[in-house]
């Protein structure tokens, strides 16, 4: 029965996110604080039930009840505890539920740490946000019900979990990364309700902040982990491959990073109001269209979920109706939007508008070159490809001159300021841009590099900016601690931020230009060198996993005669599936990575090895994990814990 009451549970939480949808809403027209306020208990309801619903599921799974269809495709008698778990959410349903789960669980924390937020506000806050619930959980009863039965027959065993998906990254990828794409909703619920209040100044800018920095910080580390998972995982010894999927959640990312720095021009000068609710309303907008890509059917890739094109006909009505609604509510209140003040070229709002410009640039590039494939497909065009190539060339187009303005962006004044005061400050950065780009693009690779110095100037050039002008800040105060104590916590964010994407840029450029890999094929006792690494295969074996059995290689490396580490890759067989996968042995540092990848066997106790010495390649992920950090940072300053902010009606909250 633990099935049935799962069912059941998230038919209840429908009929919750029903109420919270037109019950607060109502309390706004009415003005009733009594029905605007029923909206907290609705949430909480909603949240329970659908949790309730999640739990049993979960259950399920660890009880290995294969009279479950989703259970049946997507789990086994002999996978580990710890997949089990996660195999709830390894395949489209049971995502499908954990992103509901998600959903109301931001709908819950706005709900409980909104004391600063006028009534009016959190009601309709809430009030959307419960009729995005309803939607997915429609979706999910009508067309993805993960509590579907096999009955009167079970199966005796289940089908198993893809290989791919059993590993560490599963556990924890998707769901920070669903944390980041659902939590802009809240983003979304919030424009809707200024459009709705008429009410869009740096007070509703100070109340959405701390909730799209959250979603963005999520974000940033989900799709941070899910990169690294691919590099380990898929044994290719890449980091990022344009796959349409990857570029589904990078695009409200690229959106969203342009939010955050716009709510800060909205917030500090009640300015960009119309780039901050467009902004707002398609960094959500965008996620709903990854949900359709990811489980439409309408592209190839290994990490699609589904091909069901009855799912993908409804996802796509849900993104119309939500695109649709949204943009007409815009169109309808553009007008009232009051004209911002003005500003000088030479300001931060000048940088700030060139950097949305150029992140919602680099977006259309992607949305491009992920849907015009599937549009030339759709209209019996033929085929066409859109690769690496395209993404790459525009990426850094967009982002060397993104790089280079971010730089002295950050030290301009608001509204006014002059080139000569910043002048000193650039000429020095750039001075110890160049000197130190030139000097390890000549000292570092076998030759010079224009990747790598390249790469070296844009970090040194950010890095310095943020240092000159930290220095500045503590030397204008009483002494150094005095100084440091009186930046806020949002400026350290700023800084730490910054420079997560300075570590990153540099982890890209420096790997791009200094990895390097070989195939070879490798018999016990054989070794090959590759840049100053001497690989000594030492010899085969089989070993046995809880599920698998595998086939190991155990390779010894040394440099200049010193041991530097042992590596072991594997090739594995499922049990279940008879699936074969790669899992690649590596070895890592703060400064490179030996990576060994197992190819096929080639007779005489041989196989084939690819063989990668990739330097700085962890730098990408400390980066983004460092920018992560920083916008989290940035939510714990004090100013956005203030309260007693009057309501839209006058009255004090």
């Amino acid at each position: 029965m633990i099935p049935e009451f799962g069912h059941l549970a998230l038919v209840l939480a429908l009929c919750f996110s029903l109420a919270q949808t037109f019950v607060p809403m109502w309390g706004v027209r009415q003005q009733s604080a009594v029905l605007m306020n029923v909206s907290v208990p609705l949430v909480l309801m909603a949240f329970l039930l659908t949790l309730v619903s999640f739990i049993f599921l979960e259950i399920s799974f660890l009880r290995d009840d294969f009279s479950l269809v989703y259970a049946a495709n997507n789990s086994n008698s002999l996978l580990p505890w710890y997949y089990k778990f996660s195999a709830v959410w390894g395949a489209h349903e049971g995502s499908m539920l954990l992103w509901a789960l998600v959903l109301v669980g931001w709908s819950l924390a706005v709900a409980l740490f909104s004391g600063n937020l006028p009534l009016e506000v959190r009601a309709i806050v809430l009030s959307v946000q419960g009729a995005l619930a309803v939607g997915f959980l429609l979706f999910i009863i009508f067309t993805s019900n993960p509590f579907d039965r096999m009955l009167p027959f079970p199966a005796a065993d289940g089908a198993d979990l893809n290989p791919l998906l059993q590993d560490f990254g599963l556990i924890v990828h998707p769901p920070l990364l669903y944390m980041g794409y659902v939590g802009l909703s809240v983003a979304f619920s919030f424009a809707v309700a200024a459009l709705i209040l008429g009410r869009l100044d740096a007070e509703w800018a100070r109340w959405l902040r701390p909730w799209i920095n959250t979603a963005w910080a999520f974000l940033t580390g989900g799709i941070a982990l899910g990169s690294w998972w691919a590099y380990y995982e898929l044994g290719w010894g890449g980091w990022w491959f344009w796959d349409p999927v990857e570029n589904a959640s990078l695009m409200p990312w690229l959106l969203g990073t342009a939010l955050v720095h716009s709510l800060a021009v909205s917030e500090k000068r009640n300015m960009f109001k119309r780039w901050t609710l467009l902004l707002a309303l398609f960094a959500f907008s965008l996620s709903l269209l990854g949900a359709f890509l990811v489980r439409s059917g309408v592209l190839t890739s290994v990490h699609a979920f589904a091909s069901d094109p009855e799912r993908g006909v409804f996802i796509l009505v849900f993104l119309s109706i939500v695109i649709g609604s949204s943009l007409l509510l815009y169109g309808l209140r553009m007008k009232d939007l009051e004209a911002s003040p003005g500003f000088e070229p030479v300001s931060r709002e000048t940088a700030l508008l060139i950097n949305n410009v150029l992140f919602v640039l680099m977006c259309a590039v992607v949305l491009l070159g992920t849907l015009y494939p599937l549009v030339i497909d759709m209209f019996g065009l033929g085929s066409v490809s859109v690769g690496p190539p395209y993404f790459n060339l525009f990426a850094a187009i967009i982002f060397i001159p993104l790089l280079l303005a971010m730089a002295p962006g950050q030290i301009l004044r608001w509204k006014r300021d002059q080139l000569s005061r910043i002048k000193p400050t650039s000429l020095l950065s750039l001075a110890i841009s160049l000197t130190g780009a030139l000097l390890l693009g000549f000292l570092l690779p076998p030759e010079f590099s224009v990747v790598l110095t390249a790469g070296a100037f844009l970090g040194l050039w950010v890095v310095t900016h943020g240092l000159i002008d930290l220095r500045k800040q503590i030397k204008n105060a009483d002494g150094f601690f005095a100084g440091l104590k009186r930046l806020s916590l949002s400026y350290w964010g700023m800084q730490l931020g910054h420079l997560g994407v300075t570590v990153c840029v540099v982890g890209i450029t420096f790997s791009v230009a200094l990895s390097d890999s070989r195939d070879a094929r490798l018999a016990p006792g054989d070794t090959y060198d590759l840049n100053g690494y001497h690989f000594e295969l030492v010899e085969y074996r089989q070993v046995r996993g809880p599920n698998y059995v595998a086939d190991e290689a155990f390779v010894a490396v040394t440099k200049n005669g010193r041991p530097v580490t042992e590596v072991f890759p594997q090739k594995r067989r499922y049990a279940a599936s008879d699936q074969v996968m790669t899992e690649a042995g590596i070895s890592g540092n703060l400064w490179r990575d030996l990576y060994v990848s197992m190819g096929e066997p080639l007779g005489g106790g041989a196989w084939s090895v690819r063989i990668y010495v990739k330097p700085f390649v962890r730098w990408i992920w400390y980066g983004a994990m460092l920018t992560a950090l920083g916008a989290l940072l940035a939510v714990a300053d004090k100013r956005y814990r203030r309260r007693g902010v009057t309501s839209t009606s006058g009255a004090t909250l």
